[in-house]
C-alpha cells in the first residue's frame, strides 16, 4: 500500500481513504452475511383411511340382490340335486357378493345373503316342480308306487289350505338351507383385499 496519495498528501498506515481528497486507497471487500438456514420441515403426517363400511344386506342393497338372484338361478339349474342345490346357492351367493364389493363378509351378513337367495330361489324351484308334475313324459316313466304318490300330490295341490301349508313349509325349508350355505360361505371363504376408494365394482 502506498504511503502517499496521488494528490501528494501523506497517508497514515492502513488508511482506507485519503484524508485530503477522499480517494479510496484499497478495495473494500464487503462480507455478506450468510442467509439463515431454514428450519427442517416436519415429516408429513400419514393419512390413515378408515375402512369402508359395507352396506347392510337387505332388498335395498342392489349388490346383494343381484348376487342372490344369480345364486337363485344356479339353484334352479341344479334342481336335480335337491337340498344340495340350496346350500350351494347360499355359499356361492356369499362368494359372488364378496367379489363384487371387495370386502369381507361377516357371519350375520352371510346368513342374510343366503336367506335372500332362498327367497328368490323358492318361486323358481316351485315353477320347476310344477312343470315336472304336469309333464306327460314324467308320468310315463313312473312306477305304480310313484303314480300313487303323484296322485296324492295332485290332490294336495287341489286343496287350497293344504297347498298353502305345503308351500309355507317348502319356503322355510329352502330358506333355511340357503341360510346354512350363506353361513358356510362367510366362514370358509378367505379374506379379500379392500376395494380402493373411487374404484369400479367387479
Amino acid at each position: 500500500m502506498p504511503e502517499t496519495c496521488t494528490c501528494g498528501s501523506q497517508l497514515p498506515p492502513d488508511a482506507v481513504f485519503c484524508h485530503k481528497c477522499g480517494k479510496p486507497q484499497r478495495e473494500i471487500v464487503v462480507v455478506e452475511p450468510e442467509a439463515p438456514t431454514p428450519p427442517p420441515l416436519p415429516p408429513p403426517t400419514p393419512v390413515i383411511l378408515a375402512p369402508m363400511e359395507s352396506a347392510p344386506v337387505n332388498f335395498r342393497n342392489m349388490d346383494a340382490v343381484k348376487t342372490s338372484l344369480m345364486a337363485a338361478v344356479l339353484a334352479t339349474l341344479l334342481s336335480f340335486l335337491p337340498i344340495v342345490n340350496c346350500i350351494l346357492a347360499g355359499y356361492f351367493a356369499v362368494l359372488f357378493y364378496r367379489r363384487r364389493i371387495r370386502q369381507s363378509v361377516d357371519v350375520i351378513s352371510g346368513a342374510r345373503i343366503g336367506w335372500l337367495t332362498g327367497l328368490m330361489a323358492f318361486p323358481m324351484l316351485s315353477a320347476v316342480v310344477a312343470l315336472e308334475l304336469h309333464s306327460p313324459s314324467v308320468l310315463e316313466t313312473m312306477t305304480a308306487t310313484q303314480k300313487a304318490s303323484y296322485q296324492q300330490v295332485l290332490s294336495v295341490m287341489q286343496n287350497g289350505p293344504q297347498l298353502a301349508a305345503v308351500l309355507a313349509m317348502a319356503l322355510v325349508f329352502v330358506t333355511i338351507l340357503s341360510t346354512i350355505g350363506g353361513l358356510l360361505g362367510a366362514v370358509l371363504t378367505g379374506r379379500v383385499s379392500p376395494r380402493p376408494r373411487g374404484g369400479n365394482t367387479v
